[in-house]
């Protein structure tokens, strides 16, 4: 077989290197728009009806916990990430009702409409399995902890308890310190092969898509 000519092989790199640059280029611009994005002064008021002891500072608190799930969220590239805070997913319920603001919102900061799946919807076998866990070492990395040992637990898995939201979902960072009713950090650090822990029940979903089962990427 004749090999190609060299000025193909220069032409079909070219492309492909153009092609990952394009990529990287926009996925720092969704990144950006994300960090910048203006939340509307009456999404707070929804979260507020429902929780009227959360002052601004705690509000400025939940925005942060929206921003940082819509970060892994889009690194996610598609795969479904759990949303393990209750004060957070009210935030953003409030940005989705307000449709053509969601829709603005979407297509700058993700390119694509990012549904919301309620748990209830979610396959048996799939509820609190990896989109939690997904979720758990995306928010790890995007501070910098360890998922399987975290120091600390980051941000959209602690605001709940922080807030002192009634209902909300709790977590530790690990199942030394877990309590009833609490879900252990170091747990959802596993994959399918584990890593010697296991997590604590929940009267809760975990959010949407809460829980924490089998199976790794």
């Amino acid at each position: 077989m004749t090999p190609p000519p060299v000025t193909v092989i220069a032409v079909v790199l070219l492309t492909l290197a153009l092609f990952l640059f394009w990529r990287m280029a926009r996925r720092r611009r969704h990144q950006a728009f994300i960090e910048t994005y203006a939340f509307a002064p009456h999404l707070r008021g929804r979260v507020r009806q429902v929780w009227p002891h959360l002052g601004d500072a705690a509000l400025n608190d939940v925005e942060r916990g929206l921003r940082q799930f819509f970060r892994i969220s889009l690194a996610a590239r598609g795969r479904m990430v759990a949303m393990p805070s209750k004060v957070v997913d009210e935030l953003w319920h409030a940005l989705i009702l307000d449709t053509a603001r969601y829709q603005h919102f979407c297509r700058h900061a993700f390119g694509r409409l990012l549904h919301h799946t309620p748990a209830a919807a979610m396959r048996p076998q799939d509820r609190g399995a990896e989109p939690l866990r997904r979720a758990w070492r995306m928010a790890c990395a995007d501070e910098g902890l360890d998922p399987r040992h975290a120091a600390a637990l980051p941000l959209l898995f602690e605001l709940d308890t922080v807030l002192a939201i009634p209902g909300g979902f709790r977590y530790q960072p690990d199942c030394t310190r877990a309590k009833d009713g609490t879900w252990c950090g170091n747990a959802l650090g596993c994959g399918s092969t584990g890593c010697g822990g296991s997590h604590n029940g929940s009267d809760g979903d975990g959010g949407d898509g809460g829980g924490c089962g089998g199976g790794g990427d």
